[in-house]
C-alpha cells in the first residue's frame, strides 16, 4: 500500500464502501492466510477514493463534500463474485464485482472531485483486495482459493477512513446514501 506523505499534522484519509459481515469476516481470512501484512489494519472494501493527505482544517469541507456526494447518490446492490489480477502491473489480486461496478464507478467520480481531487495511478477499477505484494506462490493461491467466492449485499453507505499513526485504518464518518 502506498501512502502520500504527511507534513506536520496533516491527515491520512481515505473513502470506501465496507464490505459486511458474514463476508466481511471471509475476506479477512483469505488476506491473512495470503500472508498480507495489512490483513488486519486494512478492513475488506471497495476504495472510493484512494489514501489523500488533507489539512485537519479542511475536514469541514471534506465531510460536507462528501455529505453532498451522499445525498446525491441511491442505495444499490453489490455482488462479489470470483477472483482476478491486476498482475503483472501490480501484484495485487481481488475479488471481482459482478454487479455495482457501475455504481462504485460513478460514487468515486463523485468523490474524487471538489475539495478531494486528485490524479489516480491507475484507472479506477473496483475491486476487494485479498492479497497485496505477497510472494507469487501465496497470490496464486489466494486467487485459486477465493474463486468460488461469492457475496450479496445492499450498499446503503460509504466511509470516511483515517489513517492512525498505529498503521491501522479507521471509519470515523459514515455517509448515508439518500437519494
Amino acid at each position: 500500500m502506498t501512502l502520500p506523505e504527511r507534513v506536520g499534522d496533516q491527515l491520512r484519509i481515505g473513502v470506501s464502501i465496507p464490505i459486511p459481515e458474514p463476508y466481511n469476516s471471509r475476506l479477512t481470512r483469505a488476506r491473512v492466510e495470503a500472508g498480507d501484512p495489512h490483513a488486519y489494519s486494512v478492513p475488506p472494501h471497495v476504495t472510493l477514493l484512494p489514501p489523500v493527505v488533507v489539512e485537519p482544517d479542511q475536514m469541514g469541507v471534506v465531510v460536507d463534500h462528501l455529505s453532498n456526494v451522499a445525498d446525491r447518490s441511491r442505495p444499490f446492490v453489490m455482488e462479489l463474485s470470483g477472483t482476478e489480477s491486476f498482475r503483472p502491473l501490480s501484484q495485487v489480486v481481488f475479488v471481482s464485482l459482478r454487479a455495482g461496478a457501475q455504481e462504485c464507478t460513478a460514487l468515486h467520480e463523485a468523490v474524487n472531485a471538489g475539495p478531494l481531487r486528485q490524479d489516480l495511478q491507475f484507472p479506477y477499477h473496483p475491486h476487494v483486495t485479498i492479497a497485496h505484494d505477497v510472494p507469487t506462490n501465496d497470490l496464486d493461491r489466494a486467487e485459486a482459493d477465493m474463486a468460488g467466492f461469492d457475496a450479496l449485499f445492499a450498499v446503503a453507505h460509504f466511509s470516511l477512513y483515517e489513517f492512525g499513526d498505529d498503521g491501522v485504518w479507521r471509519d470515523v464518518s459514515t455517509f448515508v446514501l439518500s437519494s
